[in-house]
């Protein structure tokens, strides 16, 4: 059955629900209000369709077993927003009618499988419509962006489901870890990172789970790796992109049965850990080009959490410097950013996200002047601390504020060239990768 929604007649009385209808919509946000998932929001960016399934490669992810892998897709058209099922199995509806293709207006409830899903204007819902934020310490911002992801936080936190944390480098990934740990019944047990990136497979499979002696040249000892330490609490394994193909099985084999042996051991060691993943990639076009499992992908993407670039939450940039600020003079309620200073902070593109914010910031307290891509922009407001701040604080201020811009120069001229730019540099190229990630650049 092909059900159309359509506007009202201009020549009908419009009362205020009609002419809600007949409003140009130009984003959407998405709320579960029943299911496995309920209370989970998605606003979209301006994405020409969005597709609902419990397939990961969906916007909006749902995990009720009786929704399709692919249920349903929303765009906007003419006459409203457009719903378009895509063959689910259980199908798609509205008010009691089963859909095939549907124009409907905002405040539409969708049921399908499960779930009830409903579908707002996003640019007439502000974040307190959509559901009370959730406080959580260690976030600070202003966005609704990033209130949905602190609404995602504090409905994961308390499951023991892996997550999957994407966003561009420098968003604050393992920010968001950690909240998801800190806010879990394992808080008061170990969270611990593991970096995935820039090491020999050997040495990545020691860091996950830990070695005997003489697996390896250099391993004079037994070494227990993360999971062991982790065993009760939570596992973040960063940059999981990066992870070498030959130690994706074994990941995988934690993942399902939560044992595993010590490189160079014979011993199953059962564990009981939480794992958390954090990317910059697509895993999916990892999937696609076979650097990346696609039986992993799904285990670690039970949920997903995407994270924002910072120039799409300018709203969030005030709310972070004050907290820079803050923690770097040691004085609570000090603001030497004058409010030229701070709109051209929030004009800025950051392609560097928070972390390049925060390089900056302390830069700027350092040598008393902003500067942005390496040129000054104006002085400190008269409100700049006049406290002396300690010479081996300003040092190390001042030298990670000379590296971000060394190497934002180095990695630019070389376009993004790791070995070029070690070559160039006369540098061990490990280590350069190292100072990369360090600022976000990687």
């Amino acid at each position: 059955m092909n059900v159309t929604l359509s506007p009202v007649s201009k020549r009908e009385p419009r009362t205020e629900a009609q002419a809600r209808k007949l409003r140009v919509v130009t984003r959407l946000l998405l709320r579960v209000d029943e299911g496995a998932d309920a209370g989970v929001v998605y606003r979209s960016s301006g994405e020409a369709t969005i597709s609902v399934g419990s397939s990961p490669d969906n916007q909006l992810v749902l995990r009720d077993r009786a929704v399709s892998r692919y249920h349903l897709e929303l765009r906007l058209g003419p006459h409203g927003i457009v719903v378009q099922d895509l063959g689910s199995r259980n199908g798609t509806y509205v008010g009691g009618v089963r859909i095939e293709r549907a124009a409907v207006p905002p405040k539409t409830r969708l049921a399908l499988g499960r779930s009830t899903l409903v579908i707002e204007d996003a640019d007439q819902v502000t974040a307190g419509d959509a559901s009370a934020v959730p406080r959580v310490p260690g976030l600070v911002f202003a966005s609704d962006g990033m209130a949905d992801v602190a609404r995602l936080i504090d409905k994961l936190a308390p499951v023991a489901s892996s997550v999957l944390i994407q966003g561009e480098t420098g968003v604050g990934k393992e920010v968001v870890a950690q909240s998801l740990h800190d806010h879990s019944p394992r808080a008061d047990k170990p969270f611990v990172v593991v970096d995935c990136g820039s090491m020999p497979a050997t040495l990545v499979a020691s860091q996950l789970f830990g070695h005997e002696k003489g697996a390896f040249t250099g391993a004079d000892q037994r070494r227990a790796g993360a999971f062991e330490q982790a065993d009760g609490g939570t596992v973040l394994l960063d940059e999981i992109g990066e992870l070498p193909l030959e130690i994706q099985p074994a990941l995988l084999g934690v993942l399902e049965r939560r044992r595993f042996q010590r490189v160079g051991g014979a011993k199953e060691i059962e564990v009981d850990v939480r794992v958390l993943a954090a990317t910059n990639r697509d895993l999916r076009a990892e999937v696609n080009s076979g650097s990346f499992r696609a039986d992993l992908y799904y285990r670690l993407a039970v949920a997903r959490i995407e994270i924002p670039a910072l120039r799409e939450r300018s709203d969030d940039v005030e709310p972070l410097v004050r907290h820079f600020v803050e923690r770097i003079t040691g004085v609570p309620g000090d603001m030497p950013f004058s409010a030229d200073a701070l709109a051209r902070l929030r004009d800025h593109r950051w392609s560097g996200n928070v972390r390049e914010l925060r390089n900056v910031v302390e830069g700027a307290l350092v040598m008393g002047q902003l500067e942005l891509d390496g040129a000054p922009v104006g002085q400190l407001g008269a409100g700049a601390p006049t406290e002396i701040i300690q010479y081996r604080k300003a040092r190390e201020q001042a030298i990670r504020v000379f590296e971000y811009s060394y190497l934002k120069n180095l990695i630019d001229q070389c376009d993004g060239n790791a070995s070029e730019a070690a070559r160039r540099a006369k540098m061990d190229r490990p280590y350069l990768l190292t100072l990369l990630r360090r600022h976000g650049l990687r």
